[in-house]
């Protein structure tokens, strides 16, 4: 027997936070209060991520709009449930008595607890990236849930060590990248198998180390140097590793990621 359709009614800050966040529900139903839409409204001009989002979701609402989003709802496509816009709703008496203040958010509360008095055979969650909101909802016995689509769920799996230590290299090899100013092949350095863009290694012998980087245009490992930089110099390798991504030309993006106080926002 397949379990019953739920409907998830959404809040201003996913779409803001995913445009595309209503065909995100596979066969389950999406309600969209009005008042999301009014918010939206707010949002459509500017250069930042977010009004971007506000300017994309109205694209898709009106790729949408040859059906019926008040009564019948718009299929989201195969295998998806249907968009519905819900209009107003007014406060019942439990409400008012907890919510009485005129604001956004308690009216999209309102159309969230309209919803479920009106579909008491399938489950109605309200989706929303706020806390407080979410609170409130489970005050008047309604679930609700954060929106985690895109969300990295294991940060080290998903990116894994940009810095590699490596125990035990001959002297030789540390000599040999020392002396090299276009950098050393790898081929030529056994213990390096491969690598993914450009990563940054620890290599230690007995009696020296060296801090290098990987070049995947030429296949090459070269040094890195603790360099002065518009006056800041790094005080160990990760600082150096950082520096030296963010003046390489050749990468576009860095992420940098680190406990609180090494340096981060500096560099």
């Amino acid at each position: 027997m397949a379990a019953k359709k739920k409907i998830f009614v959404l809040d201003t800050n996913v779409i803001l936070h995913d445009y595309h966040s209503i065909f995100k529900f596979e066969e389950h139903d999406v309600v969209i209060p009005i008042t999301v839409l009014e918010e939206l409204d707010k949002f459509k001009r500017g250069d930042s991520l977010i009004n971007f989002h506000a300017r994309e979701f109205t694209r898709d609402i009106d790729a949408l709009s040859t059906g019926d989003f008040f009564t019948q709802g718009v299929s989201l496509g195969e295998g998806l449930g249907k968009l519905f816009i819900e209009t107003g709703k007014p406060y019942t008496d439990e409400f008012r008595m907890s919510f009485s203040e005129n604001i956004p958010d308690h009216r999209i509360l309102a159309i969230a607890d309209y919803t479920q008095k009106e579909h008491k055979d399938q489950e109605v969650i309200l989706v929303t990236k706020d806390i407080n909101l979410r609170m409130k909802a489970k005050s008047l016995g309604i679930a609700s849930e954060d929106y985690k689509r895109g969300q990295i769920q294991n940060l080290d799996q998903t990116i894994g060590s940009s810095v590699i230590t490596i125990e035990d290299v001959e002297n030789k090899y540390i000599t040999m990248i020392y002396d090299s100013n276009e950098g050393l092949a790898i081929s030529e350095l056994p213990f390096i198998k491969e690598f993914k863009g450009v990563q940054y290694f620890i290599l230690k012998s007995d009696t020296s180390s060296i801090l290098c980087a990987s070049d995947p245009y030429n296949k090459t490992i070269h040094k890195v140097d603790k360099l002065n930089t518009y006056g800041i110099y790094p005080k160990n390798a990760e600082q150096a590793f950082a520096v030296n991504a963010l003046m390489n030309p050749d990468i576009s993006l860095v992420a940098i990621s680190g406990k609180a106080g090494t340096g981060k926002t500096l560099l």
